[in-house]
């Protein structure tokens, strides 16, 4: 057995038992074997005595933040005695070993940063920061107009309507404790300028020459239709004439897709950190950045499949959007933003983790330059056949749905139907689950 995120050897007991303990007790728990090397072996001359553990134990008590005492078992190893110190997840965290927290990263203790600190603390009681009252910002900032066109909103989508006076709604929903009001209520309400809000919006010709700049500081509802607005000022729109009296209208990227970014974005920000949020966008392609990173349990894989738990970085944030019917659904967005690209013939965006905060990159890269590409890669003429246009998409998004093939090959739906139906006789391909809700499968 060799050392992981819940084993440790150690030679002898010292303060670096300690600070594993420390880690284990903040993280997953794990066990501390003492008196085996580093190579998992017995260390030779290695004697312990009941009262020594005892005083280990003590010393453990002592040491920690709040006390921790760890369950002790003598073991036999190769005919050594050695023991063994293991402890549980602790259920009030973060615990602290001479005012120092750690958590246990793979096989080794992480020193935590203030911000860790913080968010451990803040999770433990199930809470996040915009729900914790401010002492910087009073009720006389905060826009009872604001509350009342969210009460508004929010009951478009209610049976039973709201029928409070603004105030008591903001009590009601605990935007307002004894007297305090919470971070959430001003970063949504507030009357002037949020500082913590900023976003700065601006349009470049290169990555170093900017055309047009906006500064954001609005609260956090106005934000989103604030940032569509500048984007939308500096993409492009073509009219499609269809033969109906009144013309349609495509711009540059689906804008039900990018809201759906913007809200992300402020939804997930980490409002604690001092940088700001950012939108850049260029000729060809729009990066949108947000202070926090993705959670260290859910991997962009996870993010992008959807196979994760939704984590609300701002719960109350969150919880308020949900009802005045900005945010639809918990933790689907990413799919909706995907799907949205890809049905509209565009490359599915890019989502990663960046720098001290997250980015997501939109591009006006086609799906269908993408799949000529990848053919005049594997195809020694550059002749475009049906079937392999169709394959190369199945292989970018196997969720992707005939409709959507169907609008970026121009073909009619038998057609498709039918080469589609040609590729699962020859078993290159084959459909895994319902028509709605299954994936294709590459078989050669």
């Amino acid at each position: 057995m060799s050392e992981n995120s819940n084993t440790e050897y150690k030679s002898r007991f010292s303060d670096a038992v300690i600070e594993t303990l420390v880690a284990f007790a903040n993280t997953k728990g794990g066990q501390i074997f003492i008196g085996i090397n580093d190579d998992g072996e017995p260390v030779k001359n290695f004697v312990i005595r009941e009262e020594t553990v005892q005083q280990w134990l003590n010393e453990i008590k002592h040491k920690t933040q709040p006390s921790v005492i760890p369950d002790s078992e003598f073991l036999e190893i190769e005919g050594k005695e050695i023991i063994s110190l293991s402890i549980k997840e602790f259920p009030i965290k973060p615990v602290a070993f001479r005012g120092r927290y750690f958590k246990r990263v793979q096989n080794s203790n992480h020193q935590l940063n203030l911000r860790e600190i913080s968010d451990m603390h803040l999770k433990t009681f199930n809470t996040s920061w915009d729900s914790y009252a401010t002492n910087d910002y009073k009720l006389d900032d905060i826009s009872l107009e604001k509350v009342r066109s969210f009460i508004e909103k929010s009951n478009i989508l209610k049976e039973n309507p709201l029928q409070d006076d603004p105030l008591t709604v903001l009590y009601k929903f605990e935007l307002i404790k004894e007297s305090q009001i919470a971070n959430a209520c001003h970063l949504l309400f507030a009357k002037n300028d949020v500082f913590l809000a900023t976003i700065e919006l601006g349009r470049f010709s290169a990555p170093t020459l900017i055309k047009d700049g906006l500064t954001l500081r609005s609260d956090l509802f106005s934000q989103i239709e604030d940032v569509l607005t500048f984007i939308k000022k500096h993409i492009n729109k073509e009219y499609i004439i269809t033969g109906n009296p009144q013309r349609e209208e495509r711009w540059e990227y689906p804008l039900n897709a990018i809201r759906e970014i913007i809200i992300n974005m402020i939804v997930h920000r980490d409002y604690m950190h001092y940088g700001d949020s950012s939108v850049k966008v260029f000729d060809h392609y729009i990066e949108f950045f947000n202070p926090g990173p993705l959670p260290q349990s859910i991997s962009i894989e996870q993010l992008l499949s959807g196979d994760y738990t939704s984590q609300a970085r701002n719960k109350k944030v969150s919880s308020i959007f949900k009802e005045a019917g900005v945010i639809e659904k918990y933790g689907s967005g990413i799919k909706r933003i995907q799907n949205a690209f890809l049905n509209y013939g565009l490359e599915a965006p890019v989502f990663e983790n960046f720098q001290h905060g997250f980015r997501v990159i939109v591009s006006t890269q086609t799906v269908l330059k993408t799949v000529e590409k990848t053919v005049e890669e594997t195809v020694e003429k550059t002749v475009e056949k049906t079937e392999e246009i169709i394959l190369n998409l199945i292989k970018s998004d196997s969720r992707i749905t005939t409709k959507a093939i169907q609008q970026i090959t121009g073909l009619s739906r038998r057609g498709i139907e039918w080469q589609i139906q040609k590729l699962k006789d020859q078993k290159i391909i084959n459909r895994i689950g319902p028509d709605k809700g299954g994936h294709w499968e590459i078989i050669k």
